[in-house]
């Protein structure tokens, strides 16, 4: 696996489910502090840190969930699954974006991911894969918090699709002695309690009754998720391997679009919503 020196843990390899259909395929989560992978044919996610190295030091190509260098990104990818694909054959691509990343985000991504010369790219926001990993049910309101290194997002999902989210640049990469924990735990209850106010439905009261979704790295933390259960006076639900849902999540929509006919001859960028 193709590992680069900076910040975070080493890379890691998460055992998924055995070999699927035989088309070729990516899923792709693009995060500020680790980037993830799954290719289809493969047992392990690939995990290693987003970093390019154009001359003598490392650089950070995305930072808080914005891409702030497309060829450094697209650098990136090429080193770490150029080599991996198929000599013949052009792999469908689903990446996962900030739920507002917004279109700007997209046509980025989108010109990154280039370097893997993909036969279609499909986009799905990071809160929706969370929730199809965690197999939520979509006819149910959903409130997804994902807590990652450098951004934090709140999402409610209805019928599977976006209906509300805030986002605030802070994550657990942030934490000293500065900045505790309760830190990201009273901005999550800010986010929710200004969602809750602006809702004119009880679709927010609902997905919070019913409890929270944690995902990101921040869900792997006693610290934030004890104290935000008993902030927002309702459960909190961490997803099982929370630092890898939204990639496993795009895996599983990649399967799942093998086997839809209109995907198959889809030239063009799609939203999953």
């Amino acid at each position: 696996m193709t590992a680069a020196s900076g910040p975070g843990p080493a890379p890691a390899r998460h055992r998924t489910w055995p070999r699927g259909r035989p088309h070729a395929g990516i899923a792709l989560d693009l995060g500020s502090a680790r980037t993830r992978a799954w290719m289809s044919g493969r047992r392990v996610i690939l995990d290693v840190p987003t970093v390019t190295f154009p001359g003598t030091g490392a650089t950070y190509p995305i930072q808080r969930g914005t891409i702030v260098d497309t060829p450094g990104t697209a650098r990136m990818l090429n080193r770490l699954l150029g080599h991996r694909l198929p000599r013949f054959g052009r792999p469908l691509l689903i990446l996962t974006t900030p739920v507002l990343g917004g279109i700007a985000y997209r046509a980025q991504a989108r010109t990154a991911v280039e370097v893997l010369r993909p036969r279609s790219v499909l986009t799905v926001p990071t809160a929706r894969a969370v929730a199809v990993a965690a197999d939520a049910d979509p006819a149910c309101p959903l409130l997804v918090v994902d807590i990652g290194a450098h951004l934090t997002e709140v999402t409610l999902l209805t019928d599977g699709a976006v209906t509300d989210a805030r986002h605030t640049a802070l994550g657990t990469s942030d934490l000293d002695s500065d900045t505790p924990p309760s830190r990201i735990t009273e901005a999550v209850v800010a986010m929710v309690t200004t969602m809750l106010e602006q809702d004119h439905t009880s679709e927010t009261f609902e997905a919070l009754h019913r409890g929270a979704l944690l995902a990101g790295g921040g869900a792997l933390r006693p610290d934030i998720t004890y104290r935000l259960a008993d902030r927002l006076r309702a459960p909190v639900q961490p997803v099982p391997a929370p630092h890898t849902a939204a990639v496993r999540g795009a895996a599983k929509l990649l399967q799942a679009a093998w086997a839809h006919p209109s995907v198959r001859a889809v030239t063009d960028p799609v939203h999953f919503r």
